[in-house]
């Protein structure tokens, strides 16, 4: 098995992403994978060059085409895009809280929007079941680049907020009149939940907000919650399970409190509106590290599982 033409192309691929060349990798696939356009004769290419002639010399097109029939080649090759495309998201977004320019979060979610199209065209030559194995990775890749960019556009947003005293005051005063025994007694059987854990949950939550804490320490907050709920299902099978039932209990118990303040009318409603989206989004986040860390497998493996 030729694993150095591979390795090449991943490298190759991480210096454009670091010079923030982006459509450099479309040529860059179209060359690996032999790409040929539908209507060129046999044998001709868009990419025939020194790089495509260096490559087929290490890797001829007809080896190519057997290895990626090979049900281990195409493990193989899944682990190593995992492996790629998470260390590519730590390059380009290494803080998920830390603004980012805003042309570059551009840049990147342009980067996201074209990825699965240009490695789709790039194989168009290539057996089915590559194309699906390759395509599945990128397509985590694709989703976990808009889902980090998104979330730290509701950062930056929430630290506006989070930094208003009367903004503060407002929600604090808000969210005491929630009538949260009627959200647990409507919520409980649903989720299930331990009524001292949801209790203890809700006063933290409105001492957190009293103290006017950083965005930074609500999600030191927020990943001390996660810790707390997840702990007893560490070390076990059912710990991805058990953390994907989180998010949904955390999801369903949130909208019950928007729902609440909503009907009546909170003056910070538009705040918790948009806390409720960046927490559950960061929720998301350290669930999905979590998990990964749980199972051996990179955040983007997790993704790609889904």
């Amino acid at each position: 098995m030729c694993v150095v033409c591979p390795l090449l192309l991943f490298q190759a691929i991480l210096d454009v992403v670091v010079n923030l060349q982006f459509s450099l990798i479309e040529k860059l696939w179209q060359t690996f994978w032999r790409y040929s356009p539908p209507d060129s004769v046999e044998g001709a290419t868009l990419t025939e060059n020194s790089s495509l002639s260096e490559i087929e010399a290490r890797l001829p097109r007809s080896q190519l085409l057997e290895l990626c029939r090979n049900e281990t080649v195409l493990k193989w090759m899944s682990t190593c895009d995992h492996l790629m495309y998470q260390a590519l998201v730590e390059i380009l977004i290494p803080d998920v809280l830390r603004p980012i320019p805003s042309a570059l979060t551009q840049a990147i979610r342009n980067f996201a929007k074209s990825l699965e199209g240009w490695l789709n065209n790039a194989m168009n030559a290539i057996p089915q079941r590559m194309i699906q194995t390759k395509i599945a990775a990128v397509s985590a890749f694709a989703q976990t680049l808009r889902r980090y960019t998104s979330l730290n556009h509701l950062a930056q947003a929430a630290r506006a907020v989070l930094q208003n005293t009367s903004q503060i005051n407002q929600m604090l005063s808000d969210l005491n009149r929630v009538d949260f025994a009627n959200v647990q007694e409507q919520a409980s059987w649903v989720c299930q939940c331990e009524e001292g854990v949801v209790q203890h949950l809700e006063q933290d939550f409105k001492a957190t907000l009293q103290q006017q804490s950083s965005l930074e320490q609500w999600a030191a907050w927020l990943e001390n919650v996660v810790t707390q709920v997840l702990k007893p299902y560490e070390h076990r099978p059912s710990f991805p399970r058990a953390a994907r039932q989180f998010l949904l209990k955390w999801s369903f118990y949130s909208s019950m409190v928007i729902r609440d303040l909503t009907l009546r009318s909170a003056a910070s409603f538009g705040s918790f509106h948009l806390i409720r989206l960046l927490y559950d989004e960061y929720m998301f986040y350290l669930v999905e590290h979590r998990v990964a860390q749980a199972t051996g497998e990179t955040p983007i493996g997790v993704m790609g599982e889904v």
